[in-house]
């Protein structure tokens, strides 16, 4: 399996595999809120101070669970994750696409970008289906309570994260080689190679960087009330596609994925069958001159 051409699909988490922000489902109702009243206060508050609204909610996040008596352990902010709900068919998404990929010789990878929580996600159900989950996260000091942000993702940092995965340098403390000049053909994960699946604007940097160097882009909407959204970015040319967020078996979204898988299959076997020609003719053509 090593040997497969890998096939990178990278998602967005919230209102791409869930319905809600991950937040909502466990974490802020704990705290005795609404969803509204939770997100109003992280928002006014960064609106305030001027700063990036990520760190705004993880502040909220810390100060809500202060005010609650309630200590936010990375224990309890995983568990938060066992009651996330997801879109028709993702739960059975992750093997049935891996399943395909492997019967078309292809090893088919799955990345989260996200300005959800690392800890949240690790805590569902789909999980342990990621290679690499990159999303905001909390430090925590000797007693394991969260005291600060460990990395904050927003929607223009989520493009690191594509290189990354390109380059196959996953260790975010790793700038160096991320940096540094790497010739095609030793990138882990060709562009083109690439899907990303994300529901609305904060996708859109990684969905026209993706789709601009060859890979492909999806947009999924919830309901008729985004769609007219997500046919802006199509007309306007930010995606490839948009389908209704339902991941079930045979859908026109699933097609289309196995579609893709099939084509980067074909890709790999033309350009394989391209080298091999040539490394016969420059043998011929040694042999020929000694």
């Amino acid at each position: 399996m090593n040997d497969m051409p890998i096939f990178a699909i990278m998602y967005d988490f919230d209102r791409t595999l869930s319905p809600k922000d991950m937040q909502e489902y466990q974490f802020i109702p704990s705290l005795g809120m609404e969803a509204a009243e939770f997100w109003s206060a992280a928002n006014s508050f960064g609106d305030r101070m001027g700063m990036d609204k990520i760190l705004s909610y993880m502040y909220m996040m810390i100060r809500k669970s202060e005010e609650s008596g309630i200590k936010l352990t990375r224990e309890r902010v995983v568990k938060c994750g066992e009651n996330v709900e997801f879109f028709k068919g993702v739960e059975s998404w992750f093997e049935r696409i891996n399943m395909f990929g492997f019967a078309n010789g292809v090893a088919v990878e799955h990345y989260v970008l996200s300005s959800g929580l690392v800890e949240i996600i690790e805590g569902t159900s789909i999980g342990k289906f990621f290679k690499k989950i990159y999303a905001s996260e909390f430090l925590y000091d000797e007693n394991g309570v969260a005291v600060f942000p460990k990395s904050a993702v927003n929607y223009t940092s989520k493009t690191q994260f594509v290189y990354r995965i390109n380059k196959g340098v996953l260790d975010v403390s790793n700038d160096r080689d991320l940096n540094g000049s790497m010739p095609d053909n030793d990138k882990r994960v060709r562009f083109r190679n690439m899907l990303y699946i994300g529901d609305g604007l904060s996708d859109v940097p990684c969905m026209k960087m993706v789709k601009a160097y060859g890979g492909s882009s999806i947009a999924v909407y919830r309901d008729i009330s985004n769609r007219m959204l997500v046919e802006d970015l199509l007309n306007h040319g930010r995606v490839d596609f948009i389908f209704p967020a339902d991941y079930s078996e045979n859908t026109d979204f699933d097609i289309t994925v196995k579609n893709l898988i099939k084509k980067a299959a074909i890709e790999e076997s033309l350009i394989a069958e391209h080298n091999s020609q040539l490394a016969d003719v420059a043998d011929k053509q040694y042999s020929i001159f000694y």
